[in-house]
C-alpha cells in the first residue's frame, strides 16, 4: 500500500467544498488514522444520521429582501465572533499534520472563528494559546476566541489543575464534555503523539476478561462524572461554563439548574452510543425547553454553510465543526484549515442571502420549509 501523500503547499482550485477536502484527505492520511478519524460507534448508524438528518431539512428561500448592512457577527459570552462557527474540540490533531493544533489556532485567528481546544490536544494548551496570540500580532488582528474543553479527571484536584492552567493561559470559557466518560477506544496513537496536557499514564481504560467485569463494577464506571461534579466545577471557575454532550431536553434543563451558561447539543460525532439521534433532530425540542435562557450550540454533521444556517434557524446560536478540521489539516496544514473555515463562512453568507436574511437574528423556523419544524406564522414578518 502506498504511503500517504504529503500536505499540499498550494490549494488547488478544484477544492471548493468540505466534501472535496474529505475525499482528498484520505490520500494524505495513513489508513489506520483515516479509519479512526472517520469512525463511529457500532454500525455507524448515528454517524450516518448526523449527515442524513441535515439533508432531510429544506430551507425556504425568500426574494427581494433588503440585504444592506448584512453581516454574520455573533456575541457569545461577551465576546464578538465574526461568524457563528467554531472549531470543535478534536483530540490528537498531530495525527493529521505535524503542526496539529498550532495550525488550527492560527487558521482560526486568520479566519475570525473560535476554537475549542481538547483536553487531549497533542500540543499543550499554553502553546496553543500563545500561537494564537502570535498569529494575531502578525496579522494585526485580535486572537481567536479560545475555549478549553475539559474531560473531568479521576480526581477533582487534577481537573482543577487543568482549569487553572486554562484560566491563566487566557481561555475564555470551559466546555465540559459529559457524554464520553464511558466509550469504546481501540485506536493506538502513532509514535510521538500523546496527550500533551496530561501526565503519562493518566488515560483511564478498562479491558474486560472472560466472566470478569466488563464495565459495571469497574473503576471506569464507578468514577464516571455526575451532576455533582458539574456543580463543583461551576463553583470552581468564574469562566462561562458550557456543557457539551446534551441530547435530552430534560438534561438541558438540569444543566441550567446546575449552573451551565451554555449547552452544546452533541452525540460526540456518533462515537459513543450508536442509535442516538442526530443533534439537529433534537435541537428544536431543546430550544423550546431552554427558551433562550442560555445559548445553544450544535455539534455533529456540519459540512456546509447551509448546515450552519439550518442549525441557527432551528435555535442554535452557533455551530461547531469537527472532522473537517482534520481533513483540512491533512490536505494542506494551516492553509487547508483556513480554507475550510473560509468555505463555511462564504456558504453561510450565500445561504442567508438566498433566505433574505441580512443578519443572524433574522434566521428562524420560518426559514425552514419542513412543516414539522416550523412554528405558527407570527403577524409580523421577519423582514419588516
Amino acid at each position: 500500500m502506498s504511503a500517504p501523500l504529503p500536505p499540499l503547499t498550494v490549494i488547488p482550485p478544484e477544492l471548493r467544498t468540505l466534501a472535496d477536502y474529505e475525499r482528498l484527505a484520505q490520500l494524505h492520511m495513513a489508513p489506520d488514522i483515516w479509519a479512526h478519524v472517520q469512525s463511529g460507534a457500532g454500525a455507524g448508524l448515528t454517524l450516518a444520521n448526523n449527515r442524513a438528518a441535515f439533508d432531510r431539512i429544506a430551507l425556504l428561500p425568500r426574494v427581494l429582501a433588503d440585504l444592506r448592512g448584512g453581516h454574520t457577527r455573533r456575541t457569545l459570552f461577551g465576546r464578538d465572533h465574526a461568524a457563528p462557527i467554531l472549531f470543535a474540540p478534536i483530540a490528537y490533531q498531530r495525527i493529521a499534520h505535524p503542526d496539529g493544533e498550532l495550525a488550527c489556532v492560527r487558521a482560526a485567528t486568520a479566519m475570525g472563528v473560535g476554537m475549542v481546544v481538547s483536553t487531549l490536544s497533542s500540543v499543550s494548551l499554553e502553546a496553543i494559546a500563545e500561537a494564537g496570540c502570535d498569529a494575531a500580532r502578525n496579522l494585526g488582528t485580535t486572537p481567536a476566541p479560545l475555549w478549553f474543553q475539559l474531560y473531568l479527571q479521576e480526581t477533582r484536584a487534577d481537573s482543577a489543575e487543568l482549569v487553572t492552567r486554562a484560566e491563566q493561559a487566557g481561555y475564555e470559557a470551559i466546555v465540559v464534555t459529559v457524554d464520553a466518560a464511558v466509550k469504546r477506544a481501540t485506536f493506538a496513537l502513532p509514535r510521538g503523539v500523546f496527550a500533551a496536557n496530561l501526565p503519562s499514564g493518566s488515560d483511564r481504560r478498562q479491558t474486560s476478561t472472560p466472566r470478569g467485569a466488563i464495565l459495571f463494577g469497574t473503576p471506569l464506571a464507578d468514577t464516571a462524572p455526575t451532576w455533582e461534579d458539574v456543580a463543583w466545577l461551576r463553583a470552581r471557575t468564574s469562566l462561562p461554563l458550557i456543557i457539551k454532550g446534551i441530547l435530552a431536553a430534560e438534561d438541558a434543563g438540569l444543566a441550567i439548574e446546575h449552573g451551565a451558561d451554555g449547552i452544546v447539543i452533541s452525540n460526540h460525532g456518533g462515537r459513543t452510543l450508536d442509535g442516538a439521534p442526530a443533534a439537529i433532530e433534537v435541537l428544536p425540542a431543546i430550544a423550546d425547553t431552554v427558551a433562550g435562557a442560555v445559548p445553544l450550540l450544535l455539534d455533529g454533521g456540519v459540512r456546509s454553510g447551509t448546515d450552519v444556517v439550518k442549525a441557527l434557524s432551528l435555535g442554535a446560536a452557533a455551530a461547531l465543526v469537527g472532522r473537517p478540521q482534520m481533513h483540512g489539516l491533512a490536505v494542506a496544514g494551516l492553509a487547508g484549515v483556513a480554507h475550510v473555515a473560509h468555505i463555511l463562512r462564504g456558504e453561510t453568507e450565500l445561504a442567508m442571502a438566498q433566505l433574505g436574511c441580512a443578519t443572524l437574528d433574522q434566521l428562524g423556523r420560518d426559514c425552514v420549509a419542513n412543516t414539522a419544524t416550523r412554528t405558527v406564522a407570527s403577524p409580523q414578518h421577519r423582514h419588516n
